[in-house]
């Protein structure tokens, strides 16, 4: 599942459907842009605390992934723990890569 999901967000990051880091991420909740919010298990609690007081605010569903930091920049290229799905399609496979504990969650 690691390889899947990473894949996947390498695959929106080309299309230009990802949104990487804290500002980028609160920039296009703002716009409106953001499908779903991908964290990181080892972000600090502050950041945590401030996207998903945001994400609540804005209505987005955030989700934590298993994949450290290291991981995903080790994929994608650069150092982040937050992420922004702004593609319905690619929030939706992501959601279904990440499912645990028969949660639902609507996009």
């Amino acid at each position: 599942m690691n390889d899947r999901l990473l894949s996947l967000l390498g695959l929106a990051r080309r299309a230009g459907r990802l949104s990487l880091g804290n500002d980028p991420v609160l920039s296009s909740m703002e716009e409106g842009k953001v499908k779903l919010v991908l964290v990181c298990p080892d972000l600090s609690q502050r950041t945590l605390k401030g996207i998903e007081s945001r994400a609540e605010a804005f209505g987005v569903p955030l989700v934590t992934i298993e994949q450290t930091m290291d991981q995903v920049s080790m994929s994608l290229g650069k150092r982040c723990g937050v992420l922004a799905l702004n593609d319905e399609g690619f929030a939706r496979k992501a959601l279904t890569l990440t499912k645990t504990n028969g949660e639902d969650l609507i996009i």
